[in-house]
């Protein structure tokens, strides 16, 4: 498929999964409906929304012909609840204290940084309340081969410890960490980077690839094959964005290139070299693709998703 093929049918699916979390947006009503404005100005702001689209091509490979969306809008929902509330911490004065998101004023710009905080706070909370009633209503499944035979709760438990202490907050902890550490070894430089980019990164990525292969039906091993497609996937992209830092122009990014260097940031290329950074996202991807052909999922939509991803230049 052709670039522009393949951009026109993610634009499609973009659109697709924004109309499914429109359905379980709040209503904006009550004591609590400037928090719940918020919430819903935050989930709004656009964005190619490539976690639940990863969930949703995941949940579709392994259901096959018994696919059933129903099934899975709520997941989606919950993920990119997950995901926005943690751009909104992001962004806030604490943290990196961005006015800006995809072109408009940032969710504490315009609401203040305590309803800010409050409306992340609502959005990750909810983004439970969502899945946990979509579990409850939602069909009866196959049972799965792990520690519950209940794939809801199974999917449901990857949601929690992926977006937690053990998953991405683990890695923002880090992050900061490391930004106040000026007497680590190379060596230990090259371990925390490694966690970061794996929770931090990766572990949202990690979430939508194997909810979506629990909920559709694959068996413990094939959503542990998933876990490891959504690390490469993952610590690749992550890589690619420490790469288009330097070799970006603003033009491309739409943001300053420059500023990993300029902030004293620990990358993969300040510490491995560029040559070796790159050679580090063709191995990662490589091994990626080759994963999904090993479950003949190869060809698909969600590997030429993968190669679009890590390869892009914005």
């Amino acid at each position: 498929m052709s670039k522009a093929g393949f951009e026109e049918r993610l634009s499609e699916k973009a659109a697709f999964v924004s109309d499914i979390i429109k359905t379980f947006l709040p209503k904006e009503e009550g004591y609590a409906a400037k928090v719940l404005e918020a919430m819903n100005y935050s989930l709004l702001a656009g964005g190619k929304r490539i976690r639940p689209i990863m969930m949703l091509e995941s949940y579709r490979m392994f259901a096959g012909d018994s696919a059933d969306d129903s099934v899975i809008k709520p997941f989606l929902a919950a993920i990119e609840m997950v995901h926005t509330y943690s751009l909104v911490h992001d962004d806030l004065p604490a943290m990196d204290n961005d006015e800006y998101r995809r072109g408009r004023k940032t969710t504490h710009a315009v609401y203040g940084a305590g309803m800010a905080t409050l409306a992340g706070d609502g959005l990750l909370n909810y983004a439970f309340e969502t899945a946990i009633l979509g579990a409850m209503s939602g069909k009866e499944l196959s049972d799965y081969d792990a520690d519950t035979k209940n794939r809801y709760l199974a999917a449901l438990n990857i949601l929690a410890t992926k977006a937690g202490v053990y998953g991405m907050v683990g890695g923002q902890c880090a992050d900061i960490m490391a930004e106040n550490s000026t007497d680590l070894s190379d060596s230990e430089k090259k371990d925390v980077l490694f966690y970061i980019d794996e929770n931090k990164t990766g572990a949202l990525i990690e979430a939508s690839l194997m909810v979506g292969a629990v909920l559709g039906g694959a068996d413990r091993a094939q959503v542990a094959k998933m876990e490891k497609i959504g690390s490469n996937v993952g610590i690749a992209f992550q890589i690619q964005d420490d790469i288009l830092d330097i070799e970006g122009t603003l033009e491309e990014l739409g943001k300053p290139i420059g500023s990993d260097e300029k902030n004293g940031k620990s990358t993969y290329v300040a510490l491995y070299g560029m040559e070796n950074a790159k050679a580090k996202v063709k191995e990662l991807t490589k091994e990626a693709t080759k994963s999904l052909e090993e479950m003949n999922f190869d060809n698909s939509f969600l590997d030429e998703l993968f190669q679009y991803m890590i390869y892009r230049k914005k």
